[in-house]
């Protein structure tokens, strides 16, 4: 391994390019490679054990591909199987959970909403973070069907709009004051959802959070790239035109099965 090497990323889709933008915004001089796995998304619907065999898959593609640092770019990879990955592999792993904290220790109210996709919230690594929080109420919402809309570039349209008001308007109803996107998709859905809800509730996803966990261990083994060599390749082995148009055709999109 070398400091040259690039940070690798793995999502159930073109969700993780939101943890991918606020990594690259932070330190922009790292090497970067990315997977998304739309052919198998979304990974919430999945079985725990799928959802393992499917971060296995992406974890080896990565390593062979010279990551020296993997973050699993998508809450439910990460709160399924982080674990299993950690105990198998020789690489550091950075992973992605809900922000509960932030929301709960700020909440003046005392009550926060979680919108995420099914196989996050039955996960156990959630109930645990949930569970330190006992003096808040929590209410958390499925987001069935918008990974899928995302996927399929409809990230605009009644459908999404529709969806969106039937889970965040029984929210603001309880009077929540934090939002929690559960989902690394969901910040694409910002826009809309700043349409729905009211002004005084904030917001939180996890993507500066894990940017700045990514920094700080660069910095503690030394992996930070020098070299003055960069680039950034995304694979993804769906539609490469929805991850080109995430991408605002800033960067060729590889087609791959895997």
């Amino acid at each position: 391994m070398t400091n040259q090497d690039p940070i690798g990323l793995f999502d159930s889709g073109i969700g993780g390019t939101s943890i991918w933008r606020a990594l690259h915004n932070l330190i922009p001089g790292e090497n970067t490679i990315y997977l998304s796995d739309s052919k198998n998304a979304p990974y919430g619907l999945r079985s725990k054990e799928e959802i393992i065999a499917l971060s296995m898959k992406n974890t080896e593609l990565l390593l062979e591909l010279n990551s020296k640092i993997i973050v699993v770019a998508c809450n439910t990879a990460t709160t399924n199987s982080i674990k299993e990955l950690r105990a198998k592999y020789n690489v550091p792993f950075i992973g992605i959970e809900p922000a509960i904290k932030p929301a709960a220790v700020n909440s003046r109210t005392q009550i926060i909403g979680i919108l995420a996709t099914k196989g996050t919230l039955n996960s156990e690594l959630f109930n645990i973070a949930v569970e330190t929080y006992q003096n808040i109420k929590i209410i958390e919402q499925i987001g069935h069907g918008l990974v899928e809309l995302i996927e399929q570039g409809k990230m605009y349209g009644e459908e999404m709009t529709q969806l969106l008001k039937n889970y965040l308007e029984p929210m603001v109803r309880e009077n929540i004051d934090y939002l929690v996107l559960g989902c690394s998709h969901y910040p694409y859905l910002i826009p809309q959802i700043r349409n729905i809800i009211p002004q005084h509730i904030q917001i939180i996803d996890s993507g500066e959070a894990v940017a700045k966990q990514v920094y700080n261990l660069l910095k503690d083994k030394n992996y930070v790239n020098q070299s003055g060599l960069r680039f950034n390749h995304f694979y993804t082995n769906g539609d490469g035109n929805v991850l080109a148009n995430i991408l605002k055709n800033e960067y060729p999109v590889i087609k791959k099965e895997f």
